[in-house]
């Protein structure tokens, strides 16, 4: 069944990766996952790192790993600003496994409320959903 379409845009540091019309939005945000229809009610919401989807149809539909950042849903349209939005196809699971250890190591190291321990625990978050969405996290 086709959905009413909607304009949605990713956005990272490094640029625009997706803009375009989209029949939903699914991503995480701190308190559960969501799904953004057309003509959502406006909402500011912060998200956590998982896999986004962008449906464009029910079969047609773009993935990103998504780091932590923001959405904004106003005027019928959705903005994601995140840290990072990968293609999942081009994640290597010995790098995230890399990249991970050496996080957990970080923590282990680290002073409890200092800032190296809260960048420590954002990374783990981060590369545990980016193996998860690589197939086996």
């Amino acid at each position: 069944m086709a959905r009413t379409k909607f304009k949605a845009e990713v956005l990272t540091p490094e640029g625009q990766v997706f803009d375009d019309e989209v029949e939903m939005v699914s991503t995480r945000t701190g308190v559960g996952s969501i799904g953004i229809l057309a003509n959502h009610a406006p909402l500011m919401a912060i998200l956590e790192p998982t896999e986004l989807r962008l449906y464009k149809s029910e079969s047609d539909i773009v993935r990103f790993a998504q780091g932590e950042g923001y959405l904004q849903v106003v005027d019928n349209s959705a903005l994601v600003l995140v840290e990072e939005a990968m293609d999942p196809d081009s994640l290597d699971r010995s790098d995230l496994e890399t990249r991970l250890r050496e996080a957990r190591e970080s923590l282990d190291q680290s002073e409890e409320g200092s800032q190296e321990r809260v960048h420590a625990e954002r990374n783990i978050a981060r590369w545990e959903a980016f193996l998860e969405i690589a197939g086996g996290g």
